[in-house]
């Protein structure tokens, strides 16, 4: 198993529980777009612990969600046994056990960064049908929207194990030459958490360039958090704020 598919093994409840899901307006996009009907058959690849899943599955979609890590995998089970329309896949973004032209969207949220694009973009023309569409987006943290956000990037530049060299922005900038001759289109919407210090602190232990307990640093990393946390609180709360990004087109 690589590094990148085991590196969120050991956070699978804080990703649960202090990770953002989706807007429900990725779903109306692709339904004006890109004819998305309650008939397409989308394989959500990466699909981790099924939070972009569930919005396709309560559009009445069939769901196909391929995920390599085992734990990823069985939490987004778990959470999702009441879809009859959701197939659990172990599968990866070069190989994904589906069949040759098979689905009419290939998706992938919060994931793309982790893949070979290559690898990826040829195993997404394998699986898709004519004229089927790939979808990718991510939850993109805003930096420099307010003094509290500007702090806590401040903090994971200081504190995080390998943040510069893992940050999705970088898979952004590969959009254009992704989708190549075919034309690329971007959509952003807002989204938001409000977090009181405990959920503002499972945020960060949700990212996998974080410091986790035992580390060497972990402990002052959480007390410049709450000295950020409480610089920036209005009644005991926080505001983390997301421009969630789509890019989406054919190949």
């Amino acid at each position: 198993m690589s590094q990148s598919v085991e590196r969120f093994s050991s956070r699978i409840a804080d990703y649960i529980k202090y990770r953002p899901g989706y807007p429900s307006e990725i779903v109306t996009l692709l339904k004006t777009e890109c004819g998305l009907t309650r008939d397409s058959v989308v394989a959500d690849i990466g699909s981790g612990t099924g939070k972009l899943t569930e919005l396709f599955l309560a559009n009445g979609n069939v769901v196909l969600g391929v995920e390599p890590n085992v734990g990823m995998r069985s939490a987004a089970e778990k959470i999702l046994e009441s879809f009859q329309n959701f197939t659990s896949v172990d599968g990866n973004a070069k190989a994904t056990g589906l069949q040759n032209s098979s689905v009419d969207f290939v998706t992938a949220a919060q994931a793309f960064h982790w893949f070979d694009p290559d690898k990826f973009k040829l195993e997404a023309q394998r699986i898709l049908k004519a004229g089927g569409w790939v979808v990718i987006t991510w939850n993109a943290r805003k930096l420099v929207s307010t003094p509290f956000l500007e702090d806590y990037e401040r903090l994971l530049l200081a504190y995080g194990t390998d943040y510069q060299d893992i940050r999705h922005e970088k898979a952004e900038d590969l959009m254009p030459k992704f989708f190549a001759s075919k034309s690329c289109q971007v959509a952003i919407f807002p989204n938001a958490q409000v977090f009181d210090f405990e959920g503002l602190e499972g945020r960060l232990r949700s990212s996998s360039y974080t410091p986790e307990p035992g580390h060497p640093r972990f402990e002052h990393m959480i007390e410049e958090l709450r000295n950020v946390f409480d610089r920036h609180q209005k009644k005991g709360r926080v505001l983390f704020e997301y421009d969630t990004k789509v890019f989406y087109g054919q190949l």
